[in-house]
């Protein structure tokens, strides 16, 4: 199947009003220029070294992700165009990102990623920190970014409803600040799950494999 084909049979399975994040990661900038002309502009990538090789070469247009684990040194380089960072897990990272989005007078939108999986290896941010940070933003504490909502990953397995158990814990995280301050954005479900986290109140997909295939992770 072309990655024509793919793209659209995922567009066909999103509601109005669920964005799709195309995550690039691995593939090549040709394949991004493949679905950027079909209309795509938001991208999502994992690491910051690749996303700088692959960020001159692409139209400058397009809403750059952060979804990966983000090391704090490494704010710098992506400060000053990415549009949103959606992998903040902890407030050293948040205060990193405040920082380097004043020099370059802009505010960077970030999500909170909040650790929902049962899996030890997933990254975010426990639902008391979350709660926390997001105080503090609300008092002011981080004036150039926007927290525009909560990022989470489910646990990888085949348990449909272990992933909704995990889904429906973030969205009522989601649910609860939203009323302490608007949010816009909760992202969850990724290639193999999305589906669920959309029945599940998710505004936001994270889809890769399933619109440029699997990755070849030798290269």
């Amino acid at each position: 199947m072309s990655i024509k084909e793919s793209y659209q049979i995922i567009k066909d399975q999103l509601p109005e009003g669920v964005q799709l994040v195309a995550v690039s990661k691995t593939h090549p900038v040709s394949a991004i220029q493949e679905v950027y002309e079909l209309g795509q502009q938001v991208f999502g990538e994992n690491k910051v070294q690749e996303l700088m090789e692959k960020y001159p070469l692409l139209p400058q247009d397009i809403q750059w992700h952060l979804i990966g684990h983000l090391q704090t040194n490494k704010v710098k380089y992506v400060a000053p165009f990415i549009d949103t960072i959606q992998s903040v897990d902890s407030e050293k990272l948040l205060s990193e990102i405040n920082k380097e989005s004043g020099k370059h007078s802009r505010k960077i939108k970030v999500l909170l990623q909040v650790k929902i999986a049962a899996e030890e290896t997933k990254f975010g941010l426990e639902i008391s920190e979350a709660k926390q940070l997001f105080q503090q933003y609300i008092n002011g504490y981080f004036p150039n970014i926007e927290i525009t909502g909560l990022m989470g990953m489910a646990t990888f397995t085949d348990n449909e409803e272990q992933v909704r158990k995990e889904f429906l814990t973030l969205k009522k995280l989601f649910d609860e600040l939203n009323q302490l301050k608007p949010l816009k954005t909760l992202s969850m479900g990724m290639s193999d799950d999305f589906p669920v986290a959309i029945e599940c109140g998710a505004n936001s997909v994270r889809v890769g494999s399933a619109i440029f295939g699997r990755r070849d992770y030798s290269k």
